[in-house]
């Protein structure tokens, strides 16, 4: 895979929930640390998402806002 996002974060798929339309797919990408994606379910079927695949998250995002207490 090729791909010009730089923000791609490699992970075990821990957890799948199909909903009418949309899925919900969590991500660990170490230490605990989780991400979970909205996605079609027509995609999960082709990209043959289940729990303990491998898969990438990709983020990418126009604005990053940084907040402390």
């Amino acid at each position: 895979m090729r791909i010009s996002a730089r923000n791609r974060i490699k992970g075990k798929v821990v957890d799948v929930v199909k909903g009418a339309t949309t899925a919900h797919i969590r991500i660990e990408i170490g230490n605990g640390a989780i991400v979970t994606a909205s996605i079609t379910n027509e995609a999960v079927d082709e990209l043959g998402l289940a729990v303990g695949s491998d898969a990438y998250a990709v983020i990418k995002a126009s604005d990053v806002m940084v907040a402390v207490d």
